[in-house]
């Protein structure tokens, strides 16, 4: 989340006026995440005890024509009673509209429903097994969802680093080009290529989840969902939340925590268990690349926070390391 488009609060005003959620009070950017700019906002509410949402416009990384993928998941999985927002339609039963922003550009907007909850900067184990109980849940409830490739696969992390080119990576760190060309390589080498598959978050970061202490009310940003495998979706949620101090420090109690949750609901496979180490150094990559190209284009005017790719990269070398041994027993 971010903003990178600014919208007049008369734009804001009328945008509001097409959904039946009262008329429009407040509206707060919201300066966290890379890819849509966010709003929170406060409305009177249908009858006039106030309410809250969060408004969406897609910036970049995202198709329009995925919308309908991303918001009928939404509304798929909160019918299922999984926690996470439900897409509030306007008036005409639309998921999503069109506006034009200050610049003349059309941009698609969602309002989605606003949570209870806060994000966790530092989890402990009973809510990494929480976030992995969730996650299973999630996997197994969007089993008969329609597919949609992943498109920040392998091939996208090569082309964001292409993208960055050897003297830029150097930029970050002078060692950067080197690990990346060898670690790709292995990547390429031994993506695994038959695992149990469908639906994954893809993002699930600690401040992609709400929490009210130890129960998960919120899992949001589904906007990097895909079809791919659970496994992967795993060892992403694993390199998000079981390390300390920007990728430095492992942290083996919130991992065994993590890994036991999820299997509470949906054990893994032995090939699955098998796969999980080179599944987590794939998961570090694709934040490295993101992060990586984030940092040398991000607009220096856009309301978002850089994040440093060499976090990633520690965690990268640390499952080269100690992966099988953290995977093989779940521990």
């Amino acid at each position: 989340m971010a903003v990178y488009t600014h919208l007049s609060a008369e734009d804001l005003g009328a945008l509001i006026s097409h959904y039946d959620v009262g008329e429009l009070v407040s509206a707060k950017g919201i300066a966290e995440g890379v890819s849509n700019s966010n709003w929170l906002i406060e409305t009177t509410g249908k009858d006039g005890g106030g309410a809250r949402y969060i408004l969406t416009m897609y910036e970049f990384r995202i198709e329009l024509a995925d919308l309908p993928f991303f918001l009928g998941l939404l509304d798929l999985l909160a019918e299922k009673g999984c926690p996470v927002p439900a897409t509030i339609h306007d008036r005409s039963g639309a998921t999503h509209r069109m506006i034009i922003n200050e610049e003349g550009d059309p941009k698609a907007v969602a309002l989605i429903e606003f949570l209870p909850g806060v994000s966790i900067d530092h989890p402990e184990p009973a809510q990494a097994r929480a976030v992995g109980h969730a996650l299973a849940q999630l996997h197994l409830a969007a089993r008969d969802y329609r597919e949609r490739a992943n498109q920040m696969g392998m091939s996208s992390w090569k082309e964001l680093l292409d993208d960055c080119g050897a003297e830029g990576l150097a930029r970050i760190d002078r060692e950067l080009p080197g690990i990346i060309a060898q670690e790709m390589q292995f990547l390429a080498d031994n993506w695994p290529t038959d695992l149990p598959r469908g639906v994954c978050h893809a993002d699930l970061f600690p401040d992609n989840v709400l929490m009210l202490g130890d129960v998960v009310t919120g899992l949001i940003d589904f906007y990097f969902a895909c079809t791919d495998f659970f496994a992967y979706d795993l060892a992403v949620t694993h390199a998000a939340w079981c390390f300390a101090d920007h990728g430095r420090k492992f942290r083996p109690n919130v991992s065994k925590a993590l890994l036991e949750g999820y299997e509470s609901v949906l054990p893994l496979t032995d090939a699955e268990r098998a796969a999980m180490p080179v599944l987590a150094r794939g998961a570090a990559m694709r934040f490295v690349s993101t992060r990586a190209y984030d940092w040398l284009h991000t607009p220096a005017d856009a309301l978002v926070t850089r994040k440093d790719p060499m976090d990633f990269v520690r965690r990268m070398q640390f499952y080269a390391r100690e992966g099988q041994a953290i995977f093989s027993a779940g521990a």
